[in-house]
């Protein structure tokens, strides 16, 4: 008998049965969690009014902004689309001479682009129009008498100088780096990929200001890009009638002459049209309504911070109560 039982006791085990282990899990009991709340309800509502009043004051305290847009269509008489055209069509045969004729992938529009977001053509274009003081010293602008609100700690306007405390490594005078962060911030370049249509934005304290420095944009890199056509082509046919010289191939020498032509007449295109590579759609018009700050949105988003953040805070108050 006890054979017997010993074998009933072991004969589970040899089948693989195993005594399974009990394992604890950890639950989140949503109750409590509400309890936690519920109890510091009032330090939360108390924390999320001041996100609120705080988030009122911070965002009428911001002083509007207005965007001035034009829209221009890319004027397809640049030099790149013709002689790229006539470089793909001979390049074949120019290169059995040992010649390269080269063909720019990017059109004149998507260069102009790239130009107005640069560097350079922003510090001309400031130096020019002489625009450092609305642009770095600007902080406001009055509706009623249509003037700037200049901030005196950076810029004195009776004495028509910068009386600002230099950054380290800067001058009291606003870098040209400087001027060109505060020009690509107000500056927005884009365009449709349906239409190809680009639109010039330029966001300033004052409407009045938005709009003539969207004119000038506009009117800048047609005159830009218009000189740089000229100079180009010049030099090509500088080029080109030098290879003519140096050729006695005849087909070579009837490439070169009708690449000269394109040169020519991209020439008197850029000569009689101020509006070389972008033609004007839509003019800038001054705004009448701000587009920024969106002082809605602020407020909200602060009380949300600040309850998220009450929230957390009365959590980790009750961890260390219990510790």
């Amino acid at each position: 008998m006890n054979q017997e039982n010993n074998q009933q006791n072991v004969q589970p085990q040899s089948q693989g049965y195993y005594p399974q282990p009990q394992y604890q899990e950890d639950e989140i009991d949503l109750r409590e969690l509400f309890s936690i709340i519920w109890k510091g309800k009032w330090l939360i509502i108390a924390i999320t009014f001041v996100f609120a009043v705080g988030s009122v004051f911070i965002a009428l305290s911001l002083p509007n902004e207005y965007k001035a847009t034009a829209l221009v269509q890319p004027n397809d008489s640049g030099s790149g689309g013709k002689l790229a055209s006539l470089a793909g069509q001979f390049g074949g045969l120019a290169s059995l001479a040992g010649i390269n004729l080269g063909a720019g992938e990017s059109t004149d529009a998507v260069i102009a682009m790239e130009i107005m977001k640069s560097w350079g053509f922003a510090e001309q274009f400031i130096k020019k129009h002489d625009l450092a003081v609305p642009l770095f010293a600007a902080e406001e602008w009055t509706q009623s008498t249509n003037k700037l609100v200049i901030d005196e700690d950076l810029y004195d306007p009776q004495q028509n100088k910068w009386i600002r405390k230099a950054p380290k490594g800067k001058t009291v005078e606003p870098t040209s780096w400087e001027l060109y962060e505060q020009f690509k911030e107000r500056l927005s370049i884009s365009q449709d990929k349906e239409t190809g249509l680009v639109s010039i934005s330029v966001t300033h304290y004052s409407p009045v200001i938005a709009k003539q420095w969207t004119d000038l944009l506009v009117k800048e890199i047609n005159s830009h890009m218009k000189g740089r056509a000229l100079h180009e082509a010049n030099e090509s046919i500088k080029y080109l009638e030098e290879q003519i010289n140096q050729t006695s191939v005849a087909e070579i020498r009837t490439v070169f002459s009708e690449l000269i032509q394109e040169q020519h007449k991209t020439k008197m295109l850029a000569q009689v049209s101020d509006e070389y590579v972008f033609k004007t759609v839509s003019e800038a018009k001054i705004p009448e309504e701000k587009d920024k700050p969106k002082r809605t949105l602020i407020v909200l988003l602060s009380i949300f911070l600040g309850g998220f953040l009450s929230v957390v805070f009365v959590f980790v108050l009750n961890f260390i109560r219990k510790k």
